[in-house]
């Protein structure tokens, strides 16, 4: 069984975690078909967006307890083979969310727990169910996050929020996910997949070069000094001021301007 389903369709490619039994932990088999699909989507021209979401009643568990008791699979070896297959395992989707140049959403069906949450902060937009519950709950097991999630979870949330969400390995809910702008949406259970692939529509039906160039002037500004974002953004407008999309929207623009 595939344990990463792609779905291709008017513009958006849809990745499926495909471990319902295991409300989608973590597989060797799973890390590498994740970062195949997302080699797939970047490929492939007609894709324009692509939005992430779990099958079955979670959106991702993050590591398999069962693997770690164990000590079977990604958590097998000593303390340097260990290293080493976090390295070239699971720090290989951190990597290539972070080089991948197409908006990505995640559709949160349900709990996103761990490594879990931490697929969720490497999407770039976050639509929730309003059963979805979040936790960075590493140390209830005798872990740091090391999956990139304090990283990424800083990012999104602020360094004291954080730590706090770290520290206390708490579980939150969707309405307070929200409020501390952990998710950009929350919605009705049956109604994410759909919000998520809306929202996606939307941003396809944008000009796709320039919808690339806006994410890498955004993550690539973030924690620049001013001088280098503007050096960056003078590079990248350069670019794609010069492109047939950009003189096609421009030239429509015109034309819709004048019909009124």
């Amino acid at each position: 069984m595939a344990h990463i389903l792609y779905n291709s369709q008017d513009y958006v490619a849809t990745i499926t975690l495909n471990r319902p039994d295991a409300r989608n932990a973590y597989s060797d088999e799973m890390v590498v078909e994740l970062v195949a699909a997302l080699d797939r989507a970047e490929r492939e021209a007609d894709v324009r967006v692509v939005v992430v979401t779990g099958s079955g009643s979670a959106f991702c568990a993050g590591g398999d307890l069962k693997a770690m008791r164990d000590r079977t699979g990604m958590f097998a070896g000593d303390p340097v083979e260990l290293r080493d297959l976090y390295l070239r395992g699971m720090q290989s989707i951190p990597r290539r969310f972070h080089s991948f140049e197409k908006p990505t959403i995640a559709a949160i069906n349900g709990a996103a727990i761990g490594a879990g949450l931490g697929l969720a902060l490497m999407c770039d937009i976050r639509i929730a169910s309003e059963t979805a519950k979040f936790g960075s709950t590493f140390a209830r097991v005798g872990l740091i996050p090391g999956d990139g999630g304090a990283y990424l979870l800083t990012r999104v949330v602020g360094f004291a929020r954080a730590l706090e969400l770290i520290l206390t390995a708490r579980v939150i809910e969707a309405p307070e996910a929200l409020a501390i702008d952990l998710v950009h949406r929350v919605v009705a259970p049956e109604r994410v997949l759909e919000e998520a692939l809306e929202m996606a529509q939307q941003m396809a039906a944008l000009p796709p070069k320039a919808l690339r160039m806006a994410k890498a002037a955004l993550y690539r500004s973030v924690d620049r000094d001013l001088e280098t974002a503007l050096q960056l953004t003078a590079a990248l407008q350069g670019l794609i001021q010069r492109t047939d999309e950009h003189q096609d929207a421009v030239t429509q623009l015109l034309e819709e301007l004048g019909s009124r």
